[in-house]
């Protein structure tokens, strides 16, 4: 039986025609719309000639739809090496009649010498490149350079029309770029009205950082995502990762699998943190944050799991030196492949490329565990809620991959306790507080399970203790109303260890005390049972003389007794001899 996919496919109203950019054809649920015309706007640098050309390329390659650029500002070579760096090869395409690039130049002093104009030329050079190759696709790169010389509201409106209802007319899907006006999506103020679809690319630059925003302005008859997202154009094309995209489908795994301490799985119900789940470790500067994260990954390179470490704050060399300070050596496994370190400061680009880049290497290099130390770093970047977003955004990818997620967090001032910088902790499957105690002049590390969703965890707090032989995590002393730890700990412990010294002791003094009291009560018994026994075998003997005194009395009267009856009988002989005489 097939196996049904947990995929829900896209709900298409009409028939569209797939771009191929990733992200894009789920906003818009299928693509652009089949044999209509779509507008690309936006300001210099947005992106809107790349959007083309991979519109172009990526329905050659992946959809066998041949496609026709007209462009009015590049010819065919430069427009061939500017999109050469994303990995598109227009030559090759051309040499296989699947592309024809045709390079109309325009001349703004010669079309102000023409008295009467119109498109009839261009509808001549489309329809010719259209036929030669069978296109399906069409990509007039811009409108501007061709209506340059139009002063003329009238005939240009009429004219864009007649555009437009001939690329309809002809079958063809096609992209029209044009740049954005002051106070209107395009210079002219036309061209989004008489187009089918209209998507706004916006290229803007705040404190110094440069971002990149995608808006699907109207989309006639089909519903689409209509907010802003963030889009990339990277090494492979654009993309665009939607928040409106992801649902919350993953599958919830039961296998759990380690944190790489023992005590703390202890904590965590005695199994450590669930498969797939999203964990964040928070906590002031220097308490232990990224040495935690650290034996969760060498506890997973153990396990034969590849892991991706992506760092904000160290190189992976220092990184890795400052381990061995703890005991942990992370060197064999990244010579293993297991451990893969991505380093970069969090203002080295925006937010939508870091978020493109971890999605990138993701899927490249296939993690069961990624790291992330520190995410709040990416607040210099970006509000905390475009942060929030990113991580939005993340945490459901990884998620979906039933990759488990650690993500380290510097808390300051007001958000030491139960809360973060960045506002993410409801979005964590577990959360481990780490925080600083001061007491007797000594600041010492304590961690506490806040919450971790799916398992019965400890509710106690721990001392924090990191030394070259790893991470041990020590009970308090909650005793007497107070929490003590460190030294204050250890005196409090010496002191008790005494007070049980001292009690051991006195309980060994009254122990023998005891012993020798019961030895001499013993003596004092046995002699007593000696004298006992003497007296009974004094008394035995008298009674036994007494008894055979008694026994020779009674004898002798029996003897005497006998002695009396003979001389009876001889007294009677004797009588009875007289009578007869």
């Amino acid at each position: 039986m097939k196996k049904k996919s947990s995929v829900q496919p896209f709900v298409v109203e009409f028939s569209k025609a797939p771009t191929g950019i990733h992200g894009l054809d789920e906003l818009t649920f299928g693509g652009l719309p089949l044999g209509q015309a779509t507008l690309i706007c936006g300001g210099a640098g947005s992106g809107k000639t790349l959007f083309g050309a991979e519109f172009l390329t990526r329905g050659a390659t992946q959809f066998s739809e041949p496609g026709v650029l007209i462009t009015f500002e590049e010819s065919e070579k430069e427009m061939a090496r500017n999109v050469a760096s994303l990995g598109f090869d227009l030559d090759d395409l051309i040499a296989r009649k699947l592309l024809v690039i045709d390079y109309v130049r325009v001349v703004r002093s010669e079309m102000q010498a023409v008295g009467e104009w119109n498109l009839e030329g261009l509808f001549v050079r489309l329809n010719h490149a259209i036929d030669s190759v069978g296109a399906k696709r069409v990509v007039l790169d811009t409108l501007e350079a061709l209506f340059a010389g139009m002063g003329d509201s009238a005939i240009l409106r009429a004219e864009l029309h007649r555009l437009f209802r001939w690329l309809k007319d002809k079958g063809v899907t096609a992209v029209i770029t044009a740049e954005r006006g002051e106070g209107s999506l395009t210079r002219h103020g036309l061209e989004e009205y008489v187009s089918d679809c209209v998507i706004l690319l916006d290229h803007r630059v705040h404190d110094q950082v440069a971002t990149r925003r995608l808006r699907i302005v109207k989309y006639r008859g089909s519903r689409h995502g209509a907010d802003e997202y963030p889009f990339l154009i990277g090494a492979h094309g654009l993309s665009v990762l939607p928040v409106t995209s992801l649902g919350l489908t993953h599958t919830a795994s039961a296998e759990r699998i380690s944190s790489g301490v023992d005590r703390l799985d202890s904590m965590l119900g005695g199994k450590g943190y669930y498969r797939g789940s999203s964990v964040l470790v928070s906590g002031t500067a220097g308490t232990g944050k990224t040495s935690l994260a650290a034996f969760f990954v060498d506890a997973a390179c153990r396990r034969g799991e590849r892991c991706l470490y992506f760092l904000f704050e160290e190189s992976p060399s220092q990184y890795m030196r400052n381990m061995r300070s703890i005991g942990l050596d992370l060197e064999p496994w990244v010579k293993q492949g297991l451990l893969k370190f991505h380093a970069a400061r969090p203002n080295l680009y925006g937010l939508e490329a870091h978020l493109m880049t971890m999605h990138q290497l993701t899927e490249e290099f296939d993690p069961r565990v990624v790291v992330m130390d520190p995410v709040t770093n990416l607040v210099t970047v970006g509000t905390v809620n475009e942060v929030k977003s990113l991580l939005v955004r993340l945490i459901d990818f990884f998620k979906m991959r039933q990759i488990t997620t650690v993500f380290t967090s510097l808390s300051t001032g007001a958000q030491v306790e139960e809360s973060t910088d960045i506002g993410v902790s409801s979005l964590m499957d577990t959360w481990l507080m780490l925080r600083d105690h001061e007491f007797n002049g000594e600041r010492n590390r304590l961690v506490h399970v806040l919450k971790s969703r799916g398992m019965a965890h400890s509710n106690q707090v721990r001392e924090f203790c990191l030394s070259e032989r790893g991470i041990e995590l020590i009970d308090v002393y909650t005793g007497q109303g107070q929490l003590l730890t460190g030294t204050a700990r250890l005196a409090q412990q010496n002191r008790e260890k005494e007070a049980d010294l001292e009690r051991s002791e006195e309980f060994s003094r009254k122990k023998h005390s005891l012993l020798r009291q019961g030895q001499i009560l013993r003596a004092q018994i046995a002699a007593l049972q000696l004298e006992l026994e003497t007296e009974e075998a004094d008394g035995a003997r008298l009674e036994a003389l007494e008894g055979g005194r008694q026994n020779a009395q009674a004898q002798a009267r029996t003897d005497m007794g006998r002695a009396r009856q003979v001389d009876a009988r001889a007294d009677a002989v004797l009588h009875r001899s007289k009578d007869k005489s």
